[in-house]
């Protein structure tokens, strides 16, 4: 559950979605509760999920006094298994930075395809002024095309997606998917079983009359509706293992979706270009004759190339003129 946890947040980007999907997949914390984002905050900035366990990091609270963090050399650093990569955590950690970091006004919606995402090696954020066809660096004027760039961007990915060591990789991830969704079945079934254990227990106590109708209810309604929860959870994931194995593509089709999806690039539109750049890139960093491209996350050819067909198939006139 921490690991999806982690996934969630890759993805959305947003806490409070990460804790209504659990909520609603039927997960819950160990004490039972549901998710809230504070509790997501709080285990998404857990070294312990990436290997480190952090003790001796709080002074004991008294009710005269709350607990507080200790200095951080005091802090008690211990290996453990991790739960995740590091990089996945430092992603997600990265997020929550940014977010801590962001500013209330909501930032203006991006024109060009890598505004606010190209960097000059100086640092400084370069735009594409007014009437200008060059991303510009206004500290040192550093300058490049934004054919050039848009081109030396889609190059590294199509150089990615057709690579052997990228294909292989593609197909043992596809069954680490299968795999991870069949262990959450096997998770949320052993749940179940405790629920309805929890369910007959308290059903026991009301015929006993060891409890009134009231405390009955007050105990059986959260129960039912967890059991509700985890009976259209486990489906859903038991469906979802079914697509998996029918669309697990082969090496072959990996080539000829990326080898279509970069054929068709120049024929997206922007809005399509910015949300795959905008998914995927953290950062571009522009120096002398060299272009440095930071990737948050990476999705597969087959998944950039299922979103292509999504958008296309969407647009009737779009796809006859593709055709």
């Amino acid at each position: 559950i921490r690991k999806r946890m982690y996934e969630l947040f890759a993805e959305h980007r947003r806490k409070k979605t990460v804790a209504n999907i659990l909520n609603k997949e039927g997960y819950r914390t160990r004490r039972g509760s549901q998710f809230t984002s504070k509790t997501i905050d709080r285990l998404l900035r857990d070294p312990t999920a990436k290997g480190w366990h952090v003790g001796n990091y709080t002074n004991r609270g008294t009710p005269e006094k709350p607990w507080a963090y200790k200095t951080e050399d005091e802090w008690v650093y211990t290996q453990c298994e991790p739960i995740v990569s590091e990089e996945l955590w430092d992603t997600c950690n990265q997020i929550l930075k940014d977010m801590d970091e962001a500013k209330p006004a909501p930032a203006k919606k991006p024109v060009q395809l890598f505004a606010g995402l190209a960097f000059c090696e100086c640092g400084t954020r370069m735009y594409v002024p007014s009437n200008s066809p060059k991303y510009v660096c206004r500290n040192c004027r550093n300058k490049i095309p934004i054919q050039d760039l848009e081109e030396v961007f889609c190059e590294q990915l199509k150089n990615y997606f057709l690579s052997p060591e990228e294909i292989q990789k593609h197909l043992e991830q596809a069954d680490d998917v299968i795999r991870e969704k069949q262990e959450l079945i096997n998770v949320q079934q052993k749940e179940l079983e405790k629920v309805h254990q929890e369910m007959d227990k308290v059903y026991g106590l009301y015929l006993d009359e060891q409890i009134t109708k009231e405390g009955f209810g007050k105990r059986y309604k959260p129960l039912e509706e967890r059991q509700k929860q985890l009976e259209e959870s486990i489906p859903r994931l038991e469906a979802e293992i079914d697509f998996a194995k029918i669309n697990k593509t082969s090496s072959d089709e990996m080539i000829y979706e990326a080898q279509t999806l970069f054929n068709q690039w120049s024929n997206f539109e922007p809005e399509e270009k910015r949300r795959i750049v905008e998914s995927i890139t953290d950062k571009i960093t522009i120096g002398e004759g060299e272009i440095n491209i930071s990737l948050c996350y990476l999705p597969t050819s087959e998944e950039v190339a299922k979103r292509w067909r999504k958008g296309r198939d969407s647009n009737p006139r779009r796809a006859c003129a593709l055709a």
